[in-house]
């Protein structure tokens, strides 16, 4: 599950459950979808200090567990999320984006708790 972050002057556990609705909630979500965006977040986590707990992701909408350091904003986090992956979703999987008219993948919408 979730660790203490230690560093030179706290020690911390933020864990952000983010949830992104695709625009107009379309089911552009399938098996390849769900394998890039897992792929992503690997490489999300290798150059961010980020951690990702848990990855839910249904027909038309994906959940993110994320464990992340104080220096992220929330608003910081979430913008490079829906930047990083829907970039990489709309390279790998050129289907999703003729689903979607206006070329974006996910809206804006967020859920903390």
């Amino acid at each position: 599950m979730s660790e203490y972050i230690h560093k030179s002057h706290n020690v911390t556990v933020l864990l952000y459950h983010l949830v992104f609705p695709a625009k107009y909630r379309r089911a552009v979500f399938d098996e390849q979808v769900d394998a890039v965006l897992r792929e992503v977040c690997l490489e999300i986590e290798k150059r961010y200090e980020i951690k990702f707990v848990e990855i839910g992701v249904d027909k038309d909408h994906v959940h993110f567990l994320v464990q992340s350091v104080p220096t992220y904003s929330v608003t910081k986090l979430v913008t490079m999320l829906k930047s990083l992956t829907a970039r990489e979703v709309f390279k790998r999987c050129p289907h999703v984006k003729q689903q979607l008219w206006g070329g974006e993948l996910v809206v804006l919408q967020k859920v903390v708790s």
